[in-house]
């Protein structure tokens, strides 16, 4: 069994909320001479393959990399946080209602993650509430920041005990990669903008004790958590070394937190994969392939069965351990 705790899809017809709402660069979906653009405001954004948004295509895909089921997500760049916030719901419910839809004809290949709208902490408690408990949803999607606010702002305190209550899981997905129009050159803003995003989601949650206050809470985090298993030891020095610039908000050293959280698997190679098994634990990493997207690995899972590890690990990372994070 493969569950892929990492995969994104879009719906293939979408409203033009730019001409609804009248202003900002939401994205929409047009099929242009057998091509499908994402158009963000009125400008083409990105080509799509038929696999971000057509099920079929991606259950053949699915069959022939021997992956039994794929939890959906929506592409971060839908997120919408930008947008006034209860524009930004009533497009959170439409991408919610397209996955759990999704869902439906398809529940034993398909489980859906949601997204709402964090600009608005009520707004998004209250989307929230009906993925868990109207869409059957086990967990959410969020971005690495909020706006350029960390993910330990005491804003989002009750964003997170409610996701407690509820056992809604989250997986941390970096979006607006800080640093990003300073290097857009040869793609950096993905290659080493993303890992080092991810390493801040991490590190904000860890040095504002959000694992601490919320012990309950299930997250999970994308790419590998991203450089934070490689910069681990520099993390934990500086909390010794300037307790007090790091330590303000959680005196717990950071490498104790290792073991409160999930990442998964999408590394690209043997020797950081076997890293993080061996840093993170091998009850803290979920297959991940970042689906359908170039970066992601193409044929996924294939890293972790290529490492021969016992079957007992290599089940956990493949599967066992998705359904943990999930609460299944």
């Amino acid at each position: 069994m493969k569950i892929d705790i990492h995969t994104h899809i879009m719906p293939s017809v979408m409203p033009n909320w730019l001409q609804k709402f009248g202003y900002g660069e939401f994205i929409h979906l047009e099929h242009r001479n057998c091509k499908a653009c994402m158009i963000k405001g009125d400008k083409v954004f990105r080509e799509l393959e038929v696999n971000c948004f057509d099920a079929d295509v991606r259950l053949s895909e699915m069959d022939e990399t021997d992956v039994t089921m794929q939890v959906l997500s929506t592409i971060p760049v839908l997120f919408n946080y930008w947008a006034k916030a209860k524009d930004g719901s009533e497009t959170s419910r439409f991408f919610n209602d397209h996955i759990a839809e999704t869902v439906v004809k398809n529940p034993y290949r398909f489980i859906g993650i949601g997204t709402v709208p964090l600009q608005d902490i009520d707004l998004a408690i209250k989307e929230m509430q009906r993925c868990v408990q109207v869409l059957k949803m086990p967990g959410l999607e969020i971005g690495s920041n909020i706006n350029g606010v960390n993910l330990n702002d005491e804003i989002f305190f009750p964003f997170y005990e409610e996701a407690e209550k509820l056992g809604c899981a989250l997986f941390v997905h970096p979006w607006e990669m800080m640093g990003e129009d300073q290097m857009q050159k040869y793609w950096l803003p993905w290659l080493v903008g993303m890992p080092a995003e991810t390493s801040r989601a991490i590190c904000s949650m860890i040095f504002g004790g959000v694992f601490k206050k919320f012990p309950k809470l299930r997250v999970a985090f994308a790419h590998g958590g991203g450089s934070f298993p490689i910069t681990i030891g520099r993390v934990e020095h500086g909390f010794n070394v300037r307790p007090d610039l790091v330590a303000i908000d959680n005196q717990v050293n950071p490498r104790d937190n290792i073991g409160k959280f999930w990442i998964d698997s999408l590394v690209h190679d043997a020797n950081a994969m076997r890293y993080i098994v061996e840093v993170m634990g091998e009850d803290k990493i979920c297959l991940g392939s970042d689906y359908p997207f170039p970066l992601g690995e193409h044929c996924p899972g294939k890293l972790i069965e290529e490492m021969k590890f016992t079957k007992d690990l290599t089940d956990k990372l493949l599967f066992k351990n998705a359904h943990d994070w999930l609460g299944l």
